[in-house]
């Protein structure tokens, strides 16, 4: 039996030492590397992720939590090659192009590879035919769009556009968008299948998209 508690403290503590003990125990008591990353480390995320939306944790909080979890992925990418663990999909995320900001984009790509996604963080400033690259090679369940400029929001609806015009009926992305100045109404008016408020509704919407909720 896992304790997601104790992970949970691993992930908050400033030094690694914790969640490697912990991922390196486990596995010595024969515990499989799917269930720990599963129940331990992801399990744990969500604990943070939910302290974060309810602002009772800060972002410095959340980018140790995610250098720690980061930490005992790594110890376990060795076992899990050649496993097929039960993710929830493939996520592009980016922010668009014009705008260099990355704090919320990194905030939503840890949380939502905490909750299971495989991440496919496409950085900043990133033009069109960036989002169409990725989408032909990783052939995502979802595409996340940030901007924190008002004069880089509009980017998003040619972005949402290309991608629906190079993807084909059912094969189409779910695109969600978000960042400080883009509220659900933009949202609805430049055809995003999605909107989060913050990174945790972020990652709860893409979930709904999905019907994995």
């Amino acid at each position: 039996m896992i304790d997601v508690n104790a992970f949970y403290k691993a992930l908050r503590d400033v030094n690694l030492i914790p969640v490697e003990r912990m991922v390196l125990g486990y596995l010595k008591e024969g515990i499989s590397a799917p269930q720990i990353l599963n129940e331990g480390l992801i399990g744990a995320m969500n604990i943070i992720g939910r302290e974060f939306k309810a602002k009772e944790l800060w972002v410095p909080d959340v980018l140790l939590a995610a250098r720690n979890m980061h930490a005992g992925i790594a110890l376990l990418k060795p076992l899990l090659l050649g496993v097929k663990a039960a993710g929830k999909g493939t996520l592009v995320i980016g922010t668009v192009c014009g705008d260099i900001h990355d704090i919320g984009k990194n905030i939503v790509s840890v949380l939502m590879e905490g909750s299971g996604f495989e991440v496919i963080d496409l950085g900043v400033n990133v033009p069109t035919e960036g989002f169409l690259r990725a989408m032909e090679k990783h052939q995502p369940e979802i595409i996340g769009l940030s901007a924190l400029l008002t004069t880089t929001m509009l980017e998003m609806e040619k972005v949402i556009s290309a991608v629906r015009k190079q993807a084909s009926g059912n094969q189409a992305p779910k695109i969600i968008v978000g960042g400080a100045p883009v509220t659900q109404q933009f949202a609805s008016e430049i055809g995003a299948d999605g909107y989060g408020e913050d990174a945790t509704s972020g990652v709860e919407i893409a979930l709904k998209l999905l019907g994995k909720a």
